[in-house]
């Protein structure tokens, strides 16, 4: 019996704040990964939209979400952490909500924008008050079980917005946004109740601008580089599976055994693999291996096109391990150096300011990946494996670039 609770114990996270951090997440990626395993036919079959609208409105609100980033980040400075993300979640439930109101593209539009805009607050939000809440000792691992759960929300999501699919009718997809809207609507209730955090201590002299941000270039050059290197879920999440059923012999199925795995191994290895991201040392080195493992899975996935039969599904096995470490190191290092870096009292503008960056290579990434991938035959897996690889050079010296320039409020405000 013993034994059986020392396993459960390393399952469970800390009790306290950190395992409400975690069922939080669980809770919130329920009610979203329902909506998002059928988002698509719930705007397709019940709104009435063209697939061609459907892009338009998909590309608008993403670039609702980039533009929105920093403004929103910096807003949930203001506010506080814990009242930004309670605002972001009551908005964001509202917005699932409305969705079956919507009988044209223009009121589609709205409420996806509306969706986005919020869902972008309601994450400042959770971030800076995650940051303010737990000590910093303890970040780190709370932030690897807040993630570990959320894979396993996903998953139990995604489960429902397939038996909601299978019935194959409107009210079927009618329970693909009210479970969204919800388990989001719980998801602020959860949130309201959790403990206030204390706010940062008032900065010396005037408030900074939180236009000097942008200004601060050491750390946007490691946000730049983040935001490249998780181009690697583009990469597997939508051009190998692409690549694996245009220019190899896997069957279809292995792909659904490939996602499984990523899931499997994001959820049981994800607190594991954050050892060490507690400090600059190790959150720095996680980074470099991130990059390493995405720049030996490129050639490792131009490899599958040469094989045949199951040597081919092991290559691509291969290659999606590779790119999970990259998923596990690369978040665990990010969470040190986005919440230890930026100074207390503008970790929103700052964590804002990266997900900007990350949004823009979004927007340039998967079209010139997908063209190296697919359309030169193999030899561009080497490429994008070059491109990691430039990032795993380069993330020594832009840590320390950061490490050595002052972010005090003198120093943004007038850099």
């Amino acid at each position: 019996m013993n034994a059986l609770w020392g396993r459960i114990g390393k399952i469970l996270p800390p009790p306290g704040l950190p395992r409400a951090l975690a069922f939080q997440s669980a809770l919130y990626a329920v009610g979203n990964g329902t909506f998002l395993t059928g988002s698509v036919v719930f705007f397709s079959l019940y709104v009435g939209l063209e697939p061609v609208q459907i892009g338009i409105g998909l590309s608008v609100a993403g670039f609702v979400g980039l533009a929105g980033s920093f403004p929103f980040g910096h807003l949930a400075d203001r506010l506080g952490g814990r009242r930004a993300w309670v605002a972001g979640a009551i908005a964001e439930a509202a917005a699932f909500a409305a969705y079956p109101l919507a009988d044209g593209f223009a009121s589609f539009l709205l409420v996806i924008c509306t969706q986005t805009a919020a869902e972008t607050l309601a994450n400042a939000g959770r971030v800076v008050y995650t940051a303010a809440v737990v000590p910093k000792e303890n970040r780190v691992r709370v932030m690897a079980f807040a993630r570990a759960y959320l894979n396993v929300g996903f998953t139990v999501g995604s489960g429902i917005g397939a038996l909601a699919l299978a019935l194959d009718s409107r009210p079927g997809l009618l329970i693909l946004v009210l479970t969204a809207a919800a388990g989001t609507a719980l998801n602020a209730v959860f949130v309201a109740r959790m403990p206030h955090a204390a706010a940062p201590p008032p900065a010396e002299g005037e408030r900074p601008s939180p236009w000097g941000v942008l200004r601060d270039r050491p750390f946007t050059g490691l946000a730049a580089l983040f935001g490249v290197l998780w181009l690697h879920s583009t990469v597997w999440a939508e051009i190998l599976p692409l690549w694996a059923i245009t220019m190899t012999d896997a069957p279809k199925p292995v792909l659904g055994a490939l996602f499984a795995l990523n899931t499997a191994m994001a959820v049981l290895l994800q607190v594991r693999a954050a050892r060490g991201a507690d400090t600059l040392t190790g959150s720095t080195r996680l980074l470099r291996w991130s990059a390493v493992a995405a720049a030996v899975a490129c050639p490792i996935v131009a490899l599958s096109g040469w094989t045949g039969g199951w040597v081919t599904v092991a290559v691509l096995a291969v290659a999606v391990v590779l790119f999970t470490g990259t998923e596990l190191w690369l978040s665990s290092a990010q969470w040190y150096l986005n919440t230890e870096l930026p100074p207390a009292g503008q970790r929103g503008a700052y964590v804002g300011m990266s997900r900007s960056m990350g949004g823009l290579a979004k927007m340039v990434g998967p079209a010139g990946f997908t063209v190296l991938a697919i359309e030169t035959g193999g030899w561009g897996w080497w490429v994008i494996g070059g491109v990691f690889a430039l990032c795993g050079a380069l993330c020594l010296p832009v840590v320390r670039w950061v490490e050595r320039t002052p972010r005090n409020v003198a120093a943004v405000t007038t850099a």
